[in-house]
């Protein structure tokens, strides 16, 4: 089941706080960058995160989930939808932790 857009529009409208945010459809799902850098995919309507230590020190009770099959496990926000604060926070964290994405080549003619 592919993600509805307008589900990805509300992830996207709930994590403005955390900085330069977007989405980009990918594989008939969706991904969370910020600041240019891959945080979260949205795949099913749910929102995965990358399960980074920094990001965990703010879940109380983490939930586990694969994004998609064979994938590894990512942190299964759901709740966390419902408070933007503290959805920013984690994902400003996850976008900090990260490295800067590699700079692209350009293209061969």
């Amino acid at each position: 089941m592919a993600t509805d857009p307008a589900f990805a529009e509300f992830v996207l409208e709930q994590a403005q706080g955390a900085g330069t945010v977007s989405v980009r459809k990918m594989f008939g799902e969706y991904a969370l960058y910020c600041d240019g850098k891959v945080v979260a995919l949205i795949c099913d309507d749910q929102l995965f995160l990358k399960p980074l230590p920094e990001a965990l020190a703010l879940i109380a009770r983490p939930v586990w989930g694969p994004p998609y099959p064979r994938a590894k496990p990512h942190l299964l926000l759901a709740g966390e939808l419902d408070d933007p604060d503290l959805l920013a926070r984690l994902i400003r964290l996850v976008a900090d932790a990260l490295p800067a994405p590699a700079p692209k080549r350009p293209r061969q003619r």
